[in-house]
C-alpha cells in the first residue's frame, strides 16, 4: 500500500512540529514524540491492543517501502523499539524519510478504518497548535 499524499503531508507536519517544539532534535526523537502522542489519542478509541495492531501493520507496510526500518519493532504498549539502532546505521535525513513513511502509513490505515474526518479530529486534539486545514492539503479535491 503506497502512502497517499494527504497522509504523507500530515506525517511530515507532525514530525516537523515535534522536531522543533522543544528545541531541535533528531528524526528518531521526533518520531518517538509523534508516536507517543498519537498512541495516547488512539488508546481511548481502539485500546492498547488496537493501537499495537494498527502500528504493527503500518510498520509492515512501511518496511516494504523503506527497508531501513527492518530493525524496528512495536512493543506491546504500542511504542517503537529500535530507533536508536536505525539512527546509528543511517543518516538523520534517511531516518527522517523512513519515519515519515511509517507515520504516513499509520495515518492512512487509521483513516481507512475510522474515516478521514475522525482521524483529523484526533490529530487536532493531540496537536491543537497545528493547523489541519483539509482544504489546503495535497490531494484534496
Amino acid at each position: 500500500m503506497t502512502v497517499d499524499l494527504k497522509s504523507r503531508d500530515y506525517a511530515q507536519r507532525l514530525l516537523a512540529y515535534e522536531a522543533t517544539a522543544n528545541g531541535p532534535c533528531a528524526a528518531k526523537d521526533a518520531a518517538s514524540r509523534v508516536t507517543k502522542k498519537l498512541r495516547r489519542a488512539l488508546v481511548t478509541l481502539a485500546g492498547a491492543r488496537g493501537v499495537h495492531a494498527l502500528l504493527s501493520r503500518s510498520l509492515t507496510l512501511a518496511k516494504r517501502e523503506t527497508p531501513i526500518l527492518t530493525l524496528l519493532r512495536v512493543r506491546p504498549d504500542g511504542s517503537i523499539e529500535g530507533l536508536n539502532e536505525v539512527s546509528e546505521l543511517h543518516s538523520d535525513a534517511e531516518v527522517g524519510e523512513a519515519v515519515v513513511i511509517l507515520i504516513a502509513q499509520w495515518l492512512g490505515l487509521l483513516s481507512a478504518f475510522i474515516g478521514e474526518s475522525l482521524t483529523v479530529h484526533l490529530l487536532r486534539e493531540a496537536w491543537p497548535d497545528l493547523p489541519f486545514d483539509d482544504t489546503n492539503s495535497p490531494g484534496t479535491k
